[in-house]
């Protein structure tokens, strides 16, 4: 695997960890990011959660010269009761798992924490951002652009029968993990400075939803638009060096 620098995020739960050891640790929305981190901590064991094979292959791939006899990468679905049954873990990170999971478990978040509580021994980590597609038209150029990217990418998706994330604020999710048993530390909010690769990746996203589309004019109309989105987005990036909107936050929560 190629060297790896921690986000910001997972810095900061690195610092809240502190000198404890992390045990057999739970990636229970597994991806190239949070597993490249994962896979250098000093770990037991780790165990990847993926929803989707293609990602599951992707995991396998880029920690195949790291992985050891006792790591695994398990293809399921939380909303599957029998899924990690009877197992527990040390460490859980839900890495972007809250939103992420709408699309494999449509209106399952309000159950998530709950469903995580039994396989969590000592401490769940979580991590994702402010909501910021379903709010009002923000004041700041940056900030109105990444709102429209969000509502395009969201409308293609419906559109392409996909669901778009739903994402939940970090009030909420304290809220959840009182009501699950757990007891919510050491949250911190990061601001997201938006890069060029995020522009593109999210307007790249849709373009195999509007090639399914039969109404050809809507979607020749929605492609232009997510061009000029771009264009404007890469414009002010190219002036400003990104896209300063939101924030990302990390929660700890301890198993009581």
């Amino acid at each position: 695997m190629k060297t790896f620098k921690p986000s910001l995020l997972f810095e900061y739960i690195e610092q809240l960890q502190g000198d404890r050891p992390w045990g057999s640790f739970l990636d229970a929305g597994t991806g190239l990011h949070s597993i490249s981190w994962v896979s250098r901590l000093e770990t037991s064991s780790w165990t990847a959660i993926t929803g989707a094979p293609g990602d599951a292959d992707k995991v396998r791939d880029a920690t195949a010269g790291v992985r050891r006899p006792q790591d695994r990468i398990v293809l399921g679905n939380w909303a599957k009761a029998d899924l990690l049954k009877g197992e527990i873990y040390d460490t859980v990170l839900a890495d972007y798992l809250l939103g992420a999971i709408e699309g494999f478990a449509p209106y399952f978040q309000p159950y998530l924490f709950a469903r995580l509580r039994p396989l969590t021994r000592q401490t769940l980590y979580i991590t994702g951002p402010e909501p910021y597609v379903p709010a009002d038209r923000p004041q700041s150029k940056a900030g109105q652009l990444v709102w429209e990217i969000g509502r395009y990418r969201d409308a293609c998706l419906l559109l392409g029968n996909d669901l778009p994330y739903r994402e939940y604020p970090s009030a909420w999710v304290s809220d959840q993990l009182k009501r699950s048993g757990f007891s919510p530390r050491g949250l911190e909010r990061f601001p997201i400075r938006y890069k060029a690769s995020f522009v593109n990746s999210q307007i790249d996203l849709c373009q195999p939803r509007l090639d399914r589309l039969q109404d050809r004019a809507l979607a020749a109309a929605l492609t232009r638009a997510g061009e000029d989105l771009r264009k404007r987005a890469l414009d002010l990036i190219d002036r400003d060096g990104a896209l300063e909107f939101g924030f990302n936050y990390v929660l700890a929560a301890d198993a009581i």
